[in-house]
C-alpha cells in the first residue's frame, strides 16, 4: 500500500494535515487536526485507526505508529 493512500484514508476521516512516511508495511503517520484537542492520547489514536482498520486486519499495514497533534501543539514543535 502506497503510503499516499494510507494519508488520504486519513484526511477523508479527518479535518487534518497527515504526513505518511513507510518502511515496508511499517508506517508513521503525523497527524495535525483540532479534532484532537481535548481529547486523550489514546482517544487521537483510535480515532486515525478506525480509518485504516480495514487494511490493519488484512496485513496490507503491518504497523501504524501515530503522532497526533492539535494545530497550536504542532505550531509549538
Amino acid at each position: 500500500m502506497e503510503t499516499s493512500e494510507v494519508k488520504n484514508m486519513i484526511e477523508a476521516g479527518l479535518d487534518c494535515d497527515a504526513t505518511v512516511t513507510a518502511d515496508g508495511s511499517k508506517y508513521t503517520a503525523i497527524v495535525v487536526s483540532d479534532e484532537f484537542e481535548g481529547k486523550t492520547m489514546v482517544a487521537e489514536q483510535k480515532m486515525v485507526y478506525a480509518l485504516v482498520n480495514e487494511h490493519i486486519q488484512s496485513g496490507a499495514i503491518h504497523a501504524l505508529t501515530i503522532k497526533a497533534y492539535t494545530k497550536s501543539e504542532w505550531a509549538d514543535k
